[in-house]
């Protein structure tokens, strides 16, 4: 039984963005969808929200950060809990969709440079659910195995051979005082 419907949250989301696009002066348009994405094995949301229009590019551009501030500032509205905000997501001219494809296929390639050259690869930093899609499109492979390294911001996936143990994970530093003296 799904939890987040249009019939229920849909009135709800949609004045909210009406009220902030309004605001922001944005030309696009939005409508909300139950129907199953392309790629149920990596994210299946009960509600997608998808942007079209003459503005859409911005909602996308900067690896997505308008997209992200206004999915994040109407699950605020919503008051959804953060383990729900899965349930319900943003995409602007299929970003999303293509962004997926994108993260399938370099999990794929890192999988195949770690297997013939039996070295860790690194990716560069993304958010976490960028690195689901990675860790999923690496659930079957078992030649390797995939490892989120690092805090927040700059938290990424690394791929080791199936055999090698990992980076031993170092402890952030003491922040200092004003003094620069350690606390």
């Amino acid at each position: 039984m799904k939890k987040y419907t249009i019939a229920e949250h849909g009135p709800r989301i949609e004045a909210f963005l009406q009220k902030i696009l309004k605001l922001a002066g944005l030309d696009v348009t939005f409508v909300l969808s139950e129907e199953e994405t392309p790629h149920p094995e990596f994210e299946n949301p009960e509600i997608r929200v998808k942007f079209t229009g003459e503005d859409a590019g911005l909602l996308v551009a900067n690896k997505t950060e308008l997209l992200l501030a206004l999915e994040h500032l109407t699950m605020e509205s919503l008051h959804v809990p953060g383990e729900d905000h899965s349930r319900i997501c943003f995409d602007a001219n299929d970003h999303r969709m293509m962004r997926i494809e994108e993260l399938r296929f370099s999990a794929r390639s890192a999988a195949e440079q770690v297997k013939a050259s039996n070295t860790v690869f690194r990716f560069n930093s993304m958010n976490s659910r960028e690195r689901r899609i990675i860790h999923l499109a690496l659930r079957g492979e078992t030649a390797v195995r995939s490892e989120s390294e690092g805090l927040e911001p700059r938290r990424n996936v690394v791929i080791y051979p199936a055999g090698m143990p990992s980076k031993p994970q170092t402890a952030p530093a003491a922040p200092m005082d004003r003094g620069g003296r350690r606390r």
